[in-house]
């Protein structure tokens, strides 16, 4: 491979964390190379339009945390943001045959059926509850122990499901509660050290949940758009090896098998592609990398007339609790939130299905999957006239699901990966599910190659 030419640096994967990672990079390095099999850049970012309705195929909105911002600001993108109506504040919960409000005040909270008077002293008690530090609990067991299990049912189960499509007995309260489980260990109360803590200005970004004017699919295609060489779509990497000074890359694609060679390399793709990627270079870190587990998930987003249901269609959405027997995990009025996602006098719903409660959805035909979505949104809002499916889109491991041991496997990848020169990995499943948090690990991806990767 000799021949081959050499290039600052080359990144695996055009979804957000790696075009993060390749901007990063692009502005230290010189020329970097971006591979992605897929037919468009952005990943799971990936926007349609039907019929006049502006559809995500993956995530719907983005929290604009401080990396974001700065990404985006930097590149003269901040003004392609749109923030959700102030009507998005309100979120519900199915309970008890009917939509509740979550509560967002003191006095809300002391109203709410969510939880009995009971269940609401013992939440309240969490500051005399005393600390542990106990390492490997699930989320269940750490804010059960915290909160309280009436919490856990009612109020932390339901907000896994619309982050995770995950079980709160199996996720890890380290990795997905890091911050919580860190003021208790340091405050010995969650509640106390909220107040005491105090976030630096430089971690602060925008408030409020946000999307892009266009959608979210073409934001990452405008980031893609900054790269002075476009991503080359439609390849993949066939082999990845290291000699003493640099990184071997083998790439097939449309346009034939290439070679390049390169000093950095970032791999910003899912675990489980990751670890063959790294199958031939690290195997230790490809076994760990392929233990991570991703949950299923079936979005289907659903025209509805607002006049066709009976319970009004109004703020954020709602979450479905496990013990309400039903598949539904939750749904989005995407309308509500960006008044430009539907046509007038037209309602867009975006419906999430599977996940660890229904993981059979992913394989079932369409028409059974709609039909149980219809039934379950009957019991729920109310159905005068059948809305319309505009699309069915699966993802057949679409979260990574960071379990109890999630926090000591990523810690182990990286003090492995920090044996081979040069390389990094970037993406979700590494310190956060989030579009903000997976591109946060594209930037630290390359930040961590800007001296010298073979010193």
């Amino acid at each position: 491979m000799t021949g081959a030419p050499e290039v600052g640096a080359v990144v695996v994967g055009a979804g957000i964390a790696g075009l993060a990672a390749a901007l990063e990079l692009q502005s230290t390095t010189g020329e970097v190379v971006v591979i992605d099999a897929s037919d468009r850049p952005g990943g799971v970012l990936r926007t349609d339009h039907i019929s006049g309705y502006v559809i995500e195929r993956g995530p719907n909105t983005l929290q604009v945390k401080a990396p974001v911002l700065g990404l985006l600001r930097g590149r003269k993108l901040e003004s392609s943001l749109v923030r959700a109506d102030s009507e998005s504040r309100r979120r519900f919960l199915f309970r008890d045959g009917r939509l509740e409000p979550v509560p967002m005040s003191p006095l809300a909270f002391v109203r709410t059926p969510l939880l009995t008077a009971r269940g609401k002293l013992r939440l309240l008690a969490e500051p005399f509850v005393r600390r542990r530090h106990v390492t490997g609990e699930s989320v269940a067991e750490f804010t059960g122990r915290r909160l309280g299990a009436e919490a856990v049912g009612s109020l932390v189960g339901p907000f896994l499901t619309g982050v995770y499509a995950g079980d709160e007995e199996q996720l890890g309260a380290e990795a997905v509660f890091g911050s919580l489980v860190e003021l208790e260990r340091r405050y010995g109360s969650i509640a106390l050290g909220g107040l005491l803590a105090r976030r630096p200005r430089s971690e602060r970004g925008l408030r409020g949940v946000y999307s892009a004017v266009e959608g979210l699919g073409p934001l990452a295609r405008k980031l893609s758009e900054q790269l002075v060489e476009p991503p080359a779509l439609g390849s993949r990497v066939t082999a990845l090896r290291r000699d003493a000074t640099q990184w071997h890359v083998s790439v097939s694609g449309p346009g034939g098998d290439r070679r390049f060679r390169a000093r950095r390399v970032v791999v910003a793709t899912p675990a489980y592609a990751a670890a063959e990627i790294l199958r031939g270079s690290g195997g230790e870190v490809a076994d760990a990398l392929a233990a991570i587990e991703y949950a299923p998930v079936v979005g289907i987003p659903l025209a509805v007339d607002p006049n066709e249901v009976r319970t009004p269609i109004e703020g954020f959405g709602f979450l479905v609790p496990r013990d309400a027997g039903i598949a539904l995990l939750g749904t989005l009025f995407m309308s509500r939130m960006f008044r430009n996602r539907a046509p007038k006098g037209h309602e867009l719903l975006q419906c999430i299905l599977g996940g660890r409660r229904w993981p059979e959805a992913i394989d079932l035909p369409d028409d059974v999957v709609i039909g149980q979505l219809l039934e379950d949104l009957e019991r729920i809002l109310g159905l005068r006239a059948e809305p319309r499916a505009l699309a069915v889109t699966r993802w057949r491991r679409a979260i990574p699901q960071p379990d109890r041991e999630h926090v000591r496997r990523i810690a182990g990848i990286r003090a492995t990966l920090s044996g081979l020169p040069g390389i990094a990995l970037a993406g979700a499943y590494l310190d956060g599910v989030s579009v903000a948090d997976a591109l946060a690990s594209g930037i630290r991806a390359a930040r961590e190659l800007g001296g010298d990767p073979s010193s």
